[in-house]
């Protein structure tokens, strides 16, 4: 999170992980509420998926491309995906002009994003595992350690798993535990 203000206008700006759309919509939901008195809200994210990358921005009601467009730029210039960044302004009576927005509004969402932890990307696999009772406690460590995660399970005669793994790892995974 990040806040700064110019002519006394205040803009703060969060940057967020997301990994839709969905969460995208849930985050600006979450901050609009955080600031109901606010009188713009832009944004910029940019996401991988699976028909590639889709990024969208929204200028919040300040001229075309004052507002979220210099958030995109920036997000794009670091080649970030999986991110939103939001920027609300409370508009302090002094009109910044359209250079002047852009400034503000880049300069703020560039705040938030130094400030944000950053990780590398790993792209991520579901697969479907079954496996013996016996072998449940190394799984679960083995995915700990790789930062997977168990979605579902089952268990009848043996444990039927849906797990999310990083690709990278999923072929050696399931051939290492998968019953035979």
């Amino acid at each position: 999170m990040a806040e700064q203000t110019i002519t006394k206008s205040r803009f703060i700006a969060i940057a967020a992980h997301c990994a839709d759309e969905r969460e995208v919509g849930a985050t600006l939901r979450a901050f609009a509420t955080q600031h109901p008195s606010a009188h713009h809200l832009a944004y910029a994210f940019r996401l991988k998926m699976e028909q590639g990358i889709v990024q969208r921005f929204s200028d919040a009601g300040e001229p075309s491309g004052t507002a979220g467009m210099p958030v995109l730029k920036l997000i794009e210039g670091r080649n970030l995906v999986n991110v939103c960044v939001a920027v609300i302004r409370y508009y302090g009576g002094i009109n910044l002009g359209t250079g002047g927005l852009a400034r503000a509004y880049g300069a703020t969402a560039k705040m938030a994003l130094d400030a944000a932890r950053i990780g590398d990307y790993v792209e991520m696999q579901t697969v479907a595992l079954t496996i013996h009772y016996n072998q449940m406690d190394q799984v679960t460590r083995a995915l700990s350690m790789c930062q997977g995660s168990i979605l579902d399970k089952a268990f009848n005669e043996q444990v039927y798993l849906l797990i999310l793994l990083p690709k990278k790892e999923a072929s050696d995974f399931v051939s290492r535990f998968a019953t035979r």
